[in-house]
Parts: C-alpha cells; sequence; structure tokens
C-alpha cells in the first residue's frame, strides 16, 4: 500500500550508501512518492526513478542514473534499508 503521508526515514546503512552510491536523501524522497513501488526480496518493497545525471562518475562519464530505494513500509513510517544506483 502506498502512504506518501508517512515519514521517510533512512536506516543508518542507507545513510552510509548515499555517498557511496551517488544518490541524495531528496532523490530517495522524490522516488518513493512518485514511483511504482514492487516486491522487493525479504518481504521489503522497492522502487526505481531515472533521474538526469550529465556528469562525471569514477572517471566515466554518463547522461542518466536510476535510484532504486529497498524499503519497509512500516505502521507509523516508511523505512530505506539501502539504496542502490545504476548508471548509464
Amino acid at each position: 500500500m502506498k502512504d506518501v503521508a508517512k515519514p521517510i526515514l533512512l536506516s543508518e546503512h542507507a545513510k552510509e550508501q548515499l555517498c557511496h552510491r551517488g544518490a541524495t536523501e531528496e532523490e530517495i524522497t522524490e522516488t518513493i512518492l512518485s514511483a511504482k513501488w514492487g516486491p522487493a526480496e525479504l518481504g521489503r518493497m522497492e522502487c526505481r526513478k531515472e533521474f538526469s545525471f550529465n556528469k562525471e562518475r569514477n572517471a566515466k562519464f554518463y547522461k542518466r542514473k536510476q535510484v532504486r530505494p529497498i524499503f519497509i513500509e512500516e505502521k507509523e513510517e516508511i523505512v530505506i534499508v539501502t539504496v542502490y544506483v545504476y548508471y548509464s
């Protein structure tokens, strides 16, 4: 069930992964609020959203990046467990 009125919180692991993988909290929030949710492993949920990037990352230029948060929808909040970022 998609309830955008709930607060979106990041686990410590997800916070650590943000800079390593190149996502921002704003991108994660936008993805959760606007993308279609689907099931992920271990009873979790996921969604994906593509963003314009047009920058270098690890000495390679990419036009786009896709942000894929993995999360749990709890009664009072949405908890981001981790986030994956794909560049193309």
